[in-house]
């Protein structure tokens, strides 16, 4: 599971101010769960799952992975986590199993169990067609099933998925989600963001609303109804927004 304690995250601006890019954050993502982390482009989305896949350290505050802490234990945490954010790169002069099996050596996984384990993400990702192509000649969807298998071919308990869909056309985008819905009924513990108000909705057993690098509010799709008495998550997100603005106003 992931748990949260009060990241932060603190850019120095070019005219000397502090930028929060996360302001302490907290949150817990259990097991067999999708939790998203939902807010518009720039809210701190991606910088807080880059210090919790140990990309990036936190000016404060901390956070574990099945346990192991980010700031103390990254190569444990590494070990027990899949990270698929927007700019992962891939190698354009291999194909997309090679690059799948280089990744693999980075984890020490044997030859033998490589072989089954590209086999079986390439059934759940519908890859068998294009799997010895070069990289250079995949489609986006293409490369980007090609990154999703290469951040999960060691069977991490841990997922975390930064924006996984963005600039999909419908089908692949609706494969990415089969594959994660698979992880979650694998008993995965699953970290996806989003800015999509209907994509939050569709796949989020819990969802954590971030503004400005602050928790907005935390609970499922139907807890948060019932407490705003809204029924649309735009609706209900622009309700904790003008909620602490007003606050932020009063100060």
């Amino acid at each position: 599971m992931i748990i949260a304690k009060n990241l932060s995250k603190v850019f120095r601006q070019k005219n000397g101010e502090e930028l929060f890019a996360v302001n302490d954050l907290s949150f817990t993502a259990n097991s067999g769960e999708i939790v998203v982390l939902l807010g518009v482009n720039g809210a701190g989305k991606t910088t807080a799952m880059r210090m919790l896949s140990t990309v990036l350290m936190p000016t404060s505050g901390t956070a574990s992975i099945e346990g192991f802490d980010i700031v103390s234990q990254p190569q444990k945490v590494r070990a027990n986590l899949g990270f698929l954010s927007g700019d992962t790169g891939l190698y354009s002069r291999l194909s997309a199993r090679e690059v799948i099996t280089y990744f693999a050596r980075l984890y020490d996984m044997e030859d033998k169990k490589i072989k089954s384990r590209i086999d079986e993400l390439a059934d759940l990702l519908y890859m068998h067609d294009f799997l010895d192509k070069k990289v250079d000649f995949l489609s986006t969807g293409m490369k980007q099933k090609v990154s999703i298998a290469r951040s999960i071919i060691h069977d991490p308990p841990v997922m975390i998925f930064d924006e996984p869909t963005a600039g999909l056309d419908i089908l692949a985008a609706k494969n990415i989600i089969t594959s994660i819905h698979k992880c979650r009924s694998d008993g995965k513990c699953v970290l996806f963001s989003t800015h999509i108000m209907r994509e939050a909705e569709r796949i989020a057993d819990r969802i954590v609303m971030i503004h400005k690098g602050k928790v907005l509010a935390t609970g499922s799709w139907e807890s948060l109804k019932k407490e705003t008495n809204l029924n649309d998550l735009d609706d209900i997100f622009i309700h904790f927004v003008n909620n602490i603005e007003e606050e932020e106003d009063e100060l």
